[in-house]
């Protein structure tokens, strides 16, 4: 399939300031569809120069999207992380096999239900969340190179604002 064909022609750039092609894009109709695309390009982007930030590390992104949500809530049921990282139960199983072979995870027993596991960091695991917190700080810093503190402040106020309504949106939709 020719992807050009799909994708809206290229305005002319001008020389207006940005605030007026920002005005002008919006009355064209076209600004949800570009925040939208720059939304997802910024999301695939970051997603590639972490998984170029991790690998010495040699782990795979859906292992470390296991660890760091075990490095937020260690002791999870197995269950219940499936439900977030939006996995099937089997996939998880998997990884956390791969993970617990590597000695970066341990199941254990839930005391209220003993068919349910939960999975714990090791003390291999959480070194390993460390090491990944350095390279991710390191990456960060190059993301957002030439953006003053301010900049920085903002941005992430707005992207908490976008995660916000985002979430209330799925929400609604349950």
């Amino acid at each position: 399939m020719n992807q050009k064909a799909e994708l809206p022609a290229r305005k002319k750039k001008t020389s207006a300031p940005a605030n007026n092609s920002v005005q002008q894009n919006r009355e064209e109709g076209g600004w949800d569809q570009r925040l939208g695309f720059l939304m997802h390009d910024v999301s695939r982007l970051r997603r590639t120069a972490y998984d170029g930030y991790m690998k010495p590390l040699n782990i795979t992104r859906s292992q470390w999207w296991v660890l760091i949500y075990l490095a937020r809530h260690d002791g999870m049921i197995q269950s219940d992380l499936a439900k977030l990282l939006e996995l099937g139960k089997a996939a998880l199983g998997g990884l956390i096999d791969r993970l617990e072979a590597s000695g970066l995870v341990r199941r254990g027993a839930d005391d209220a239900d003993r068919r349910a596991k939960r999975i714990y960091l090791s003390p291999a695991g959480a070194k390993l969340i460390k090491e990944m917190q350095v390279r991710s700080d390191q990456m960060n810093e190059r993301i957002l190179e030439g953006l003053s503190a301010e900049d920085r402040e903002n941005l992430t106020n707005l992207l908490t604002r976008v995660k916000r309504n985002l979430q209330a949106i799925v929400r609604d939709n349950e």
